[in-house]
């Protein structure tokens, strides 16, 4: 993902089970846990938290594992 996400900005990413849908709820910019696991994050280096649309399950995701997702039909 090239640009900087914002807040609500949909997105989507793959996921052993397929791709997946949800919203960026917030950046990342410095290291955070997140259900136990450790995320290393910074200003020059960020990750983004998203919320699954379809679990509300949250998780930390780099820029390049994100894509925008196109509206749905």
């Amino acid at each position: 993902m090239t640009g900087t996400l914002k807040k609500g900005t949909a997105v989507e990413w793959q996921t052993p089970q397929g791709k997946t849908r949800g919203k960026v709820e917030k950046t990342l910019t410095s290291d955070t846990t997140i259900k136990g696991h450790k995320v290393s994050a910074s200003k020059t280096d960020p990750q983004y938290l998203v919320v699954s649309d379809k679990t509300g399950a949250k998780a930390a995701h780099k820029p390049a594992a994100l894509k925008r997702a196109g509206k749905r039909a």
